[in-house]
């Protein structure tokens, strides 16, 4: 399915979040979202989260694990409103075969553990700080919905595997959304990018078609900076 927005806005006080805009995602795109902090990328997820919840598997660059849990409780969580009480109180101490083998292979394709399973048990709190940004992205993966949306969902691991980590997301889904602060990665990733400033989307294009004076004008705090990583991708 698409993702689409009407006419829609988010506005705190007198401050626009995102001025009010129409934009349709189409079904199997890879997209980024990219632009300097503040320029209304969270927001514009946001938005996009509220207008498709039922479809979207939500991952937040914080990914607000429980620090006393397990890894394998943790990304049960994904689940936890789609079973009925009784069953997630049982979970907490007896976990079902079928739930126990799934969470397993996502730790195991995320690099979070080997099939010997014993870091399933382990508490999130346990994990450095790349490895709970992964449990954040089971987590989303094991919602099984068709929608990915993540604000900089490898933000804190390095480049080789954040382009795993992307693929694995990709794979699993059948549309991709992510908000990126790494544009090479972005043009690497994804196959179409837009551009946020000031809560606007000033730029829309397939990631193949993004030049340097459009970086610029997304970008004018590193402008005079030729050796920025920013504009690597299109150097």
């Amino acid at each position: 399915m698409a993702l689409s927005l009407d006419n829609a806005s988010l506005r705190v006080g007198d401050k626009w979040l995102i001025e009010p805009l129409s934009l349709t995602i189409n079904h199997g795109e890879r997209v980024a979202l990219i632009g300097e902090s503040g320029a209304g990328k969270s927001s514009l997820l946001s938005l996009l989260r509220q207008a498709h919840e039922s479809q979207v598997a939500w991952c937040p660059q914080a990914p607000a694990l429980v620090p006393m849990l397990s890894l394998y409780n943790n990304v049960y969580m994904g689940q936890l409103h789609q079973r009925p009480l009784w069953k997630n109180l049982v979970n907490l101490f007896k976990p079902a075969a079928n739930d126990w083998q799934q969470v397993l292979k996502l730790a195991t394709d995320l690099g979070l553990t080997q099939p010997d399973n014993h870091r399933l048990t382990q508490s999130a709190e346990r994990f450095s700080g790349g490895e709970q940004q992964r449990i954040g992205i089971a987590r989303a993966l094991f919602q099984k919905r068709p929608i990915f949306l993540g604000d900089e969902p490898v933000s804190a691991v390095d480049e080789k595997h954040a382009k795993q980590l992307l693929s694995q997301i990709a794979l699993a889904h059948d549309t991709v959304v992510v908000a990126l602060h790494d544009v090479e990665l972005a043009t690497q990733c994804c196959d179409r990018i837009i551009g946020l400033k000031q809560g606007k989307v000033v730029l829309d294009c397939p990631s193949t078609e993004l030049s340097a004076q459009q970086l610029y004008s997304l970008y004018p705090s590193h402008q005079h900076r030729s050796d920025s990583p920013i504009f690597e991708s299109v150097q």
